[in-house]
This record gives C-alpha cells, sequence and structure tokens, in this order.
C-alpha cells in the first residue's frame, strides 16, 4: 500500500516522472596497490639429511700417522712445544709457550726456535721483558717475520699478564684471544700445550691449505677460521689434539705448496689432488688440433694467392717493367750526386733548357748559360721531376710552375740561417 501511494504521489507531480535507482553503489573505487614480496635468499637446494664428510678420510688419516711416524719434520724438534724450559715454574713456562706462539705467526720453525733460544738465555720472565728495551728486544727475537710489530705486541700483553693475572696467562680461548698479537689458533694450541685442554683444533697456514687441497672442507674456504669450523664440523673429537700436529709436519715434508712429492706419499691413489698418472697441465690435444687445422687453411690460403698473383703478374709485368726502366732513366738523368759529376756530360742549353734572359741572341745565351753552369748548387728541389739548378736563369722544358709568393715579412733569423747553410754546402763541394 506505501509503494502504491509513493508511485500516486509521484503521477500527481509529475505525469512524466519515473522512479530513478540508486547509482552510489556503482561508483569506482580505486583499489589498493599490491605489493610483490621477494626473498631475500634464492632457494638453496636441499641437502640430503646425515653429517658430511669427506670420502676416505679415516684410511688418509691412518697414512698420514704412517708417514709422521719418523718424526722427521721440523716442527717435530722445533715447534712450539719445544720452545720452553722444563725447569721453570708452571706460570713462567706457561707465559714462555704463549710468547712462542706470538712470534711462530709468519715465521718458520728454525727462525721461531734461535729467537727463543735467544730469549731464554736472556731470562724470558715477565719482569724481565718488561724491564727490557724496545731495541734490545727487537736484536733479539730478529729476524722472526713482523718483528718491529711483536715487539709491541709482547710488551703490551706482558704488562696486561702481569696487571690482571699476576704474571700468568688466561685460562680460556676468549681471554686470550682479547690479548694483542693472540689468534684463534694461538690460543687453542695454548690451551693444549700450557693448560692441557683441547678446546678446539688449531689451523695454520700448512692446515688451511692441505684441507683445502685435500677436500677436507665441504666447500673452499678463504680464511683459517673458516677452515677450522669446517674440519671441527664432522672430525671427530678424538683426533683434535693431533690433526695440526701431522697436518703442519705432512705439509714440511710431502705436500709442499709447490709440486708436492706425491710419489712419496701412501695417499696419492685417494687423494683428490694427485698429480701421478695425470698429464701435465700444458697444451690439450684439442689446442694442438686445432693450431694444425689453421696452419693448414693458412697454408691453402697462401697456395691460392700466389696462383691469382701469377696470373695477374703475367698480364702487368710487362706494363711494370718498361715503367720501372723509365723511372731508373729518370733518376739517373735527376740525380747528380758529386761523385758522378765528372762522368756526366754537361747539358746542351741551346737544345734541352730555354734561357730566361732579355737578350735576342743565342750567343749571348749560351754565354750567360755556360756562366751560370758552373755556379750551379744543386738542390732537392723538383720540377716536373727534373731538378732545378739555382742562381741559374735555366728551367725545364717543361711548363714552369709558379712560385709561392713570399711574405714581405721575411725573418732575418731565416735569411742568416740560409745564408750559413750555402757556406756550408759550398765548403763541402770544395772540399770534395
Amino acid at each position: 500500500m506505501e509503494n502504491r501511494n509513493k508511485v500516486t504521489e509521484n503521477n500527481i507531480g509529475s505525469e512524466t516522472a519515473i522512479a530513478v535507482p540508486d547509482l552510489s553503489q556503482f561508483k569506482f573505487e580505486k583499489k589498493s596497490h599490491v605489493k610483490i614480496k621477494f626473498e631475500k635468499e634464492s632457494p638453496s637446494k636441499q641437502e640430503p639429511e646425515g653429517l658430511w664428510e669427506p670420502p676416505n678420510w679415516r684410511q688418509f688419516f691412518l697414512n698420514l700417522k704412517i708417514m709422521r711416524a719418523n718424526n722427521d719434520a721440523p716442527v717435530d724438534t722445533m715447534g712450539c712445544h719445544m720452545n720452553m724450559d722444563e725447569n721453570v715454574p708452571p706460570e713462567v713456562y706457561r707465559y714462555q709457550c704463549l710468547v712462542s706462539l706470538m712470534l711462530s705467526s709468519q715465521t718458520k720453525d728454525q727462525v721461531n726456535f734461535t729467537a727463543m733460544q735467544r730469549l731464554r738465555a736472556r731470562g724470558l720472565t715477565v719482569d724481565n721483558v718488561l724491564s727490557m728495551s724496545d731495541e734490545e728486544l727487537g736484536q733479539l727475537i730478529y729476524p722472526v717475520g713482523f718483528w718491529k710489530t711483536k715487539v709491541k705486541y709482547i710488551k703490551k700483553t706482558t704488562g696486561i699478564l702481569k696487571e690482571q693475572y699476576n704474571g700468568d696467562i688466561p685460562d680460556s680461548v676468549e681471554k686470550l684471544c682479547k690479548l694483542n698479537g693472540v689468534g684463534p689458533k694461538m690460543a687453542h694450541i695454548c690451551m693444549k700445550v700450557a693448560w692441557n685442554k683441547i678446546t678446539g683444533i688449531g689451523v695454520d697456514t700448512h692446515v688451511h691449505r692441505i684441507c683445502n687441497r685435500i677436500g677436507w672442507v665441504k666447500k673452499p674456504t678463504k680464511t683459517p677460521e673458516e677452515t677450522r669450523l669446517a674440519l671441527q664440523s664432522w672430525l671427530p673429537f678424538e683426533q683434535w689434539s693431533e690433526v695440526n700436529h701431522l697436518l703442519v709436519g705432512f705439509g714440511q715434508t710431502i705436500c709442499q705448496p709447490i709440486k708436492p712429492n706425491c710419489g712419496e706419499c701412501l695417499n696419492n691413489d685417494i687423494c683428490p689432488a694427485s698429480t701421478i698418472g695425470k698429464k701435465s697441465p700444458k697444451k690439450s690435444d684439442k689446442q694442438t688440433r686445432d693450431k694444425i687445422e689453421v696452419g693448414i687453411k693458412i697454408e691453402a690460403d697462401m697456395e691460392d694467392f700466389q696462383v691469382k698473383n701469377e696470373k695477374t703478374w703475367k698480364t702487368i709485368s710487362p706494363k711494370v717493367n718498361t715503367k720501372i726502366q723509365d723511372l731508373e732513366l729518370d733518376k739517373i738523368n735527376t740525380s747528380t750526386p758529386q761523385k758522378h759529376q765528372d762522368k756526366l756530360k754537361k747539358p746542351e742549353f741551346n737544345n734541352q733548357f730555354e734561357l730566361h734572359s732579355d737578350a735576342t741572341s743565342n750567343e749571348n745565351n749560351s754565354t750567360k748559360a755556360s756562366k751560370s753552369y758552373e755556379n750551379l748548387k744543386h738542390t732537392k728541389d723538383t720540377c716536373g721531376g727534373k731538378r732545378i739548378f739555382k742562381k741559374a736563369d735555366v728551367h725545364c722544358d717543361e711548363p714552369k710552375l709558379p712560385l709561392k709568393r713570399k711574405s714581405p715579412r721575411v725573418n732575418q733569423r731565416t735569411e742568416t740561417k740560409k745564408l750559413e747553410n750555402l757556406k756550408k754546402i759550398r765548403t763541402r763541394s770544395a772540399l770534395k
């Protein structure tokens, strides 16, 4: 009923009125911007579960022990564990162990051993080192690597040990690494030798290099610390105490950085870096084959080129020979060196040249030409392929080229130089 009343009211107001629907629901609205999210790291391949370990590592480790049984490496007799005095108190023994490890970085065992012998003869204790001057300490440890910086580090660490640890050394890796000139390798070895505690594997340049060479790391590592973490991730704890000593001696005697002695190694059949049975890294067969093929192609092209040149030369050679003969004749006619002046005849001026003079008689012209010939000075100016003679009223049969007009502002220096050059030429001709 209500709707009918509304419709009748609309009809009363306007006979043509029509009910309009509400269009607000069809109003255009902007949609929010959709952000595309990218993953920060690309999805890596899913690796199989289980502990990774290099193949044949147990056999490799056993062979290492066999090869190192003779104890013939420098580290066996002159390593850091051999540089301390056993007759001193424990705290002094530990201090000497720390100093020996600080000197060992970038230094051979032989050099480090001799430096430690000099320090022990002087008295290697905390109080004695603090009483030494930098010059005296430097003379005692020279020539270890970076001996100047090591003098500073030893003095600073010795002062810290005196103040904070009563002349003894710290008993943890974290505290040792806080000392100046002490790194993770030194700290782990010091804990083993000084405190008889195994906290980790000491990785130096030998261990870092060999582990990457023999494939004892899952991925190639760039620093010794990365190698230590990779090695400790799979190697059993029982081998941590001896792996450093074995690999260092192995690297000094057999697995050297350059030209390793793979023939003497017991692991040459299981080592991935073994050079036995492999060709030397010289030119491969493919490179030699390519070079042979290129050489054959070049020879064939040269033969074709020679054949083509012979055909063309047969057609061109007579023309070229005539041109060469003409050029040689022109050279003989045009060139008048001082040596051959006597052989050459005087030119007949009446027939070959024209005389520039105001006289009309040929006799006067001939006399002028003969006088001018005596004063001829040869130059390198050419006219139509023939030589011009200065200080003579003679020119070639061919049309005379227009002379360039000289500027009135001629420098006096150039004139004097020309006169000097003319004098030199005259003296040379007179001497000859």
